[in-house]
C-alpha cells in the first residue's frame, strides 16, 4: 500500500485509494457534494496545508531562492506537534491502505505537495 502525490481535479488512477485534499481552500463554484465525483478529493485535510500567508508567498514564486525560502518555512510548520502527528498518521495509513493527497497548482515541482512528499516519506510513508 501506498501514498500517491496527486494534482486535485485531475482523473483519478484505479489504485489511487481516498484522495485527501492538502490545500488552504476548497475549489471554487463546485458544490461540496461535488467534490469527490469531480475528483477533486474525497477528504479535505487543509491541516497540513501550508498556512494562508505561506501560501501567499509560494504562489508568488519566481526565482529558486524564493522556493528555498518557501520550502523552509513550509518545513518549519510541519514540525509543530499538532502538523507531525498528522504526517505521522498519514505516513502509517498508507502502510495498511492506498491513499492519495494534492493540490490544485499544476507545477508539482513549484507546489507544497512535493515538500510533503519527502515529509511523508521522513515519516516513513510508503510513497508510489
Amino acid at each position: 500500500m501506498t501514498i500517491r502525490i496527486v494534482r486535485l481535479g485531475t482523473s483519478r488512477r484505479k489504485d489511487e485509494g481516498l484522495r485527501i485534499g492538502t490545500v488552504r481552500r476548497p475549489p471554487r463554484g463546485v458544490p461540496k457534494s461535488e467534490f469527490a465525483s469531480q475528483n477533486w478529493y474525497d477528504v479535505w485535510l487543509p491541516d497540513v496545508a501550508p498556512s494562508l500567508e505561506l501560501m501567499k508567498l509560494g504562489q508568488s514564486v519566481k526565482t529558486a531562492k524564493e522556493w528555498t525560502v518557501f520550502t523552509r518555512k513550509y518545513k518549519a510548520e510541519m514540525k509543530k506537534p499538532e502538523k507531525s502527528r498528522l504526517l505521522d498518521l498519514l505516513a502509517a495509513l498508507s502502510q495498511d491502505t492506498n491513499i492519495s493527497v494534492g493540490c490544485y497548482c499544476e507545477n508539482e515541482a513549484r507546489c507544497h505537495r512535493s515538500i510533503l512528499g519527502e515529509l511523508l516519506a521522513v515519516h516513513g510513508a510508503k510513497l508510489k
